[in-house]
């Protein structure tokens, strides 16, 4: 499975029972969604192909790694996030950071458990 931004590293690897999903963004067609929300919606969309290549869904996901550019958009990240996951959602860690690859402005790494 080729990573869409052509950088060095696997977007999914399963390991015994668990798959981890390499940070996924909002990429659609080689280019970043231009809308913040569209952005949030395609990053989960992405992680959710990358789920289903392995057979899981979002409901196997045990933790996320949530990084955000601007903690101003947390209240927007967080319902559409919400709106995704199924309960019971998975732990989660959200940070701040500087930036990210190819100026995203989030980005969502996740473990699934297959067991």
């Amino acid at each position: 499975m080729a990573e869409p931004t052509g950088l060095p590293y696997r977007p999914s690897v399963a390991a015994g029972e668990w798959v981890v999903v390499s940070g996924q963004i909002g990429l659609r067609d080689g280019a970043l969604v231009a809308d913040f929300a569209g952005e949030v919606d395609q990053v989960i969309a992405n992680l959710s192909a990358q789920l289903a290549a392995h057979g899981l869904g979002l409901e196997h996901v045990v933790k996320t790694t949530c990084f955000l550019v601007d903690f101003a958009q947390f209240g927007e990240f967080n319902e559409r996030y919400a709106a995704a996951f199924p309960e019971p959602r998975p732990a989660r860690s959200s940070i701040q950071v500087s930036a990210l690859p190819l100026e995203a402005r989030v980005e969502i790494e996740a473990w699934a458990f297959t067991g």
